[in-house]
């Protein structure tokens, strides 16, 4: 059933709450005192888990590093460069 997409119609309680349904929640491995992220963009609203918001930043930024290169090193190397030029 990968790519299959649910569409869930909720209603907002009067304290602005909405009610995951349990087979979102199953799929998505949502468990009781996890937190989602909501983001409010142009095209509406979308609810995301830390893991998948984390998982799109990091293929954003693979895009940009090459494979096997580690920005931390990249930093400190520039840092030490500045170090030793001062």
């Amino acid at each position: 059933m990968s790519g299959d997409k649910q569409v869930y119609n909720l209603k907002v309680d009067a304290s602005g709450r909405i009610v995951l349904p349990a087979d979102a929640r199953q799929r998505n491995r949502i468990t009781e005192g996890d937190t989602v992220v909501i983001i409010d963009d142009d095209s509406g609203l979308h609810i995301k888990t830390r893991d998948q918001l984390l998982a799109e930043v990091q293929a954003l930024f693979a895009k940009h590093v090459p494979r096997g290169v580690l920005l931390s090193d990249e930093i400190n190397a520039d840092r030490r460069s500045e170090i030793e030029r001062d």
